[in-house]
């Protein structure tokens, strides 16, 4: 009988799992050829981090695309006002005081005799500046002291949270009715420092809480086991994944500074004239609301038009960096 010639494929199936490893080896093949594979041929998706997905979501909410162009207007017109006004919010015509809207014054005149229209737009910038500089102020002090006393607690933090205690006891408006009362300048520090000393408590205490919960992950234990510094743990590993209530908390606080502001001015202890301020204007025009309604109404809706936006792009950027929220 003639000897029949080795093979290898017959020997395997003769073993009965020939179907079973030719099902392996297909399946490997398989596996070699997908996208992302082992040997990398397809390209691998990149993991998306809180702020792409904040991001994104953002793109889509008209709320924010919305509110993000009246600011990007306000911030526009109040770093370069004569590009739609082009007349001195200082020059006045007693002559035409309280009159009406007229061609080139769409707004009328105040009691001066200054062109309101021209006034409402100068005004931007001394709201859009103490509102963005409070902000900053608050969000700068509250967070480093905020931050320090939640990662390291102890007295620090008793010390620190009873004082945040008194500070909150304090009425903000009669506040500013008594210290203000006594400053003499004539500039915009004055109201933009007591902002700060009354504000930071509250992003203090949204710091505090964002830094307790954070240092208690994984990964802040195992870059402390690892030998690193309390400043680079605080820094690096911290700060990034607690900022974004402080965030929150700041975008939303810069209207209700502007309209701190608008009541200080209008009370007659924040900016004083000649500064054009749309709580000075309303503070002037309150005496003439009946026969000049127009002097109160345009600063008054600026106002609230300005307030209004940053309250709805805190909102938005408030759902789009709360995953609960999602």
């Amino acid at each position: 009988m003639p000897e029949q010639p080795y093979e290898p494929e017959g020997a395997i199936a003769g073993t009965g799992m020939g179907g079973a490893m030719d099902l392996a080896a297909s399946e490997a093949v398989t596996l070699e050829k997908t996208p992302g594979g082992p040997e990398g041929t397809g390209p691998q998706q990149k993991p998306r981090s809180l702020w792409s997905d904040a991001w994104r979501d953002l793109r889509r909410n008209p709320v924010f695309i919305i509110s993000g162009l009246v600011i990007l207007f306000l911030v526009v017109i109040s770093l370069w006002p004569s590009l739609i006004a082009s007349g001195n919010p200082l020059k006045c015509d007693l002559a035409k005081a309280q009159e009406g809207s007229q061609p080139g014054h769409p707004f009328g005149y105040d009691g001066q005799g200054c062109d309101v229209y021209t006034r409402t737009v100068y005004g931007t910038r001394i709201s859009i500046s103490v509102g963005v500089l409070a902000t900053l102020g608050v969000a700068v002090l509250g967070s480093v002291l905020g931050g320090l006393a939640g990662y390291f607690g102890g007295a620090w933090d008793s010390v620190m949270s009873r004082i945040t205690d008194i500070f909150f006891a304090i009425p903000v408006v009669l506040g500013g009715l008594v210290l203000l009362s006594v400053v003499t300048s004539n500039t915009i520090w004055p109201v933009i420092g007591f902002i700060v000393l009354l504000g930071w408590t509250q992003v203090y205490r949204i710091a505090r809480g964002s830094v307790i919960t954070a240092k208690q992950n994984d990964y802040v234990q195992a870059a402390r086991a690892l030998g690193a510094s309390d400043s680079r743990i605080l820094l690096r590993h911290i700060a990034p994944n607690a900022v974004a209530p402080v965030i929150v908390v700041a975008t939303i606080a810069l209207g209700t500074y502007i309209a701190l502001e608008a009541t200080l001015s209008y009370l007659g202890v924040g900016l004083k004239p000649p500064t054009v301020s749309w709580g000075i204007d309303i503070s002037s025009a309150s005496a003439y609301i009946r026969n000049a309604p127009h002097m109160l109404l345009w600063p008054a809706g600026a106002l609230a038009i300005t307030v209004l936006a940053f309250i709805m792009l805190g909102d938005a950027v408030r759902d789009a960096l709360d995953p609960k929220l999602r």
